[in-house]
């Protein structure tokens, strides 16, 4: 689904999308109220939409999709790069923030990226989303990590491969794992983490100073080990 105001934009992401085999276009809409009603009736795996519509803000749209549809992914594409509005859209349920200058066909990358489980971020978005971590993490005391579980050793590296941009898929072949495995391990870290997203995951993560910077994601492994079992609830090595 797309939500635009703008009847060009609207209609060239629209025909990008078209454009892509692997894409199919559920529906687009140019205001809040049309896509609430949309998401009421539609059974849509993607929501792309702005932020400032005619009658209220794409971020009403996007914790109503989180509600109705916890599945789907969810992308902002947007002109506003304000660091208020970026963490909102992450703490509502976005799992991608992309600036408008980045262009269509870069758009309809950014989607497929998301569909393949990554987080499509702007570079200058990015920038503020670390810096703003960052900053937390000066402000506030060493002990504040002791008020939530912590993570074992591969749910770690699990989310640290996951805040480089890794998707299941990547992050399973790089840890010599099944794609269900890392899901399930995925599941354990929301649940500790009290979030619902990859994006809220990683940057509670980072508030809380439990990720730290691992090799690149496309580094094989020294000594290879089979893969874990592809069980629900296996338990951790």
């Amino acid at each position: 689904m797309v939500v635009e105001d703008d009847v060009v934009t609207r209609r060239l992401l629209c025909n990008a999308i078209d454009l892509e085999p692997s894409l199919r276009l559920a529906s687009a809409f140019g205001s809040v109220n049309d896509a609430l009603q949309g998401l009421e009736q539609e059974g849509i795996e993607l929501l792309l939409t702005d932020l400032g519509l005619p009658d209220g803000s794409g971020l009403e749209i996007i914790r109503h999709c989180r509600r109705v549809l916890p599945k789907a992914d969810i992308m902002v594409i947007t002109m506003s790069s304000e660091e208020s509005q970026v963490f909102a859209c992450i703490e509502a349920g976005a799992s991608g923030y992309v600036l408008k200058e980045a262009g269509h066909a870069d758009i309809v990358r950014a989607i497929l990226d998301l569909r393949a489980g990554g987080s499509p971020i702007s570079p200058v978005i990015a920038r503020k989303v670390l810096a703003r971590m960052r900053s937390t993490r000066t402000s506030e005391d060493d002990g504040l990590s002791t008020e939530m579980p912590g993570l074992t050793r591969r749910e770690s590296a699990i989310l640290e491969l996951i805040s480089r941009g890794g998707s299941f898929a990547k992050v399973a072949a790089a840890l010599n794992l099944s794609v269900s495995t890392v899901q399930t391990h995925v599941k354990r870290i929301y649940g500790k983490l009290s979030v619902h997203s990859r994006s809220e995951a990683v940057f509670e993560a980072h508030r809380r100073g439990l990720l730290r910077f691992e090799p690149e994601l496309d580094a094989k492994p020294s000594n290879p080990q089979p893969a874990e079992p592809d069980k629900m609830g296996s338990a951790d090595p």
